[in-house]
């Protein structure tokens, strides 16, 4: 096989799955690993992919689309349940937490209404209403004030000025996407400051995000992947993302989306 033939059949692997290691490719097409390295050279140096420690991702443009709550509510709902109650079984009795928003995060505030003694802060209005309890003298919740977006996040100076005067044991950010080199996104400008405000109130940054936002890029970055110490997600997520992120974040937590609640 030609090395321009070999190229593009990379080309078009890398672009399907959205990311490959050298080991995979040189197995895949029989050929060393040195030859997969000069292979993804020419191809990094012609703008078709990125490269990466150990391997390639596919360049996709930056996404600015950001759909409504309820559109976001409908999808993966099997996944965010089981990423809620893993990542639930990380929070301690007497904890003061971050709940960032989104639909995976509201997930698990419904799972946090059972653990005692909490202090939750969030610039989400549907988290806040979902941990409003008349009768529970053990829960407080903090809203911060901000301008709302189509998600029903409250973003922007104030948001931002609220949260730089917290302390929080630990965050909970959902996110927009994950990628190796442009880390945790979220495609609003607005919500991404609000975000790294909320994040440097926490002494640890737990994400949680299913796994078909592997791959997917928002217009800019909350964190880099080793600035989170656990990322929770589902088991549907790729053996090569798994070893990308692996590499990088603190811990890897796998929740199994196909059995039923416990």
């Amino acid at each position: 096989m030609l090395a321009a033939e070999r190229q593009a059949l990379i080309l078009d692997d890398v672009q399907l799955r959205g990311a490959a290691t050298v080991g995979e490719l040189a197995v895949r097409f029989g050929v060393s690993e040195m030859t997969i390295r000069r292979d993804l050279d020419a191809l990094v140096a012609r703008g078709a992919l990125d490269k990466v420690h150990g391997g390639a991702t596919s360049r996709r443009s930056p996404s600015t689309d950001e759909p409504g709550f309820r559109t976001k509510q409908l999808r993966q709902q099997a996944e965010k349940e089981a990423i809620a109650r893993a990542a639930a079984r990380l929070v301690e009795p007497g904890s003061a937490v971050g709940l960032s928003a989104g639909t995976t995060t509201w997930t698990l505030a419904r799972q946090l209404r059972a653990v005692p003694r909490l202090t939750v802060v969030t610039n989400s209005i549907r988290i806040a209403d979902e941990l409003h309890d008349d009768d529970r003298t053990d829960l407080d919740v903090v809203l911060t004030g901000g301008v709302r977006t189509p998600s029903d996040a409250l973003v922007g100076p104030v948001a931002v000025s609220s949260l730089h005067q917290l302390h929080l044991d630990v965050v909970f950010l959902g996110v927009h996407g994950i990628d190796p080199l442009a880390g945790f996104t979220t495609p609003n400008l607005l919500e991404a400051d609000t975000d790294r405000a909320l994040v440097a109130a926490g002494r640890r940054l737990v994400v949680v995000a299913d796994h078909t936002k592997w791959g997917t890029v928002g217009i800019s970055t909350i964190a880099p992947l080793d600035g989170a110490h656990v990322l929770v997600t589902d088991d549907g997520l790729p053996a090569d993302a798994r070893d990308a992120i692996a590499d990088r974040v603190g811990e890897l937590i796998l929740a199994p989306s196909t059995i039923g609640p416990s």
